[in-house]
């Protein structure tokens, strides 16, 4: 195998890229979203300036395995589910307060 064939074409970086991107959009975290977003533009920003085709394939790879790691964690997230009811701080220390507003204490 040469060099030349284990470096990923542009088409196959720009798939990385868009696939990234994507992946972020299926958290319902914004902070999270936003993380995974601002990684992705910067790591791929930072190593766009590699010339030596292992460092490419290098960095690819890491991509790659980022990319299968936010899907795993993508679907990890899906199952945890945030309850917007839940009473805020101060109405746990007054129940009363918090039935009333129709807040669920935990």
């Amino acid at each position: 195998m040469t060099v030349a064939a284990s470096t990923p074409s542009r088409a196959q970086t720009l798939s990385l890229f868009r696939s990234l991107l994507r992946i972020a959009r299926d958290f319902s975290d914004y902070n999270i979203r936003y993380y995974i977003k601002q990684r992705t533009i910067d790591g791929f920003r930072h190593n766009s300036k590699l010339t030596d085709p292992s460092a490419i394939s290098s960095a690819f790879s890491d991509g790659k395995s980022q990319l299968e790691v936010a899907k795993r964690q993508a679907v990890v997230y899906s199952f945890v589910v945030c309850t917007p009811n839940i009473a805020a701080a101060s109405d746990m220390l007054d129940p009363e307060r918090a039935r009333r507003k129709g807040l669920k204490l935990i």
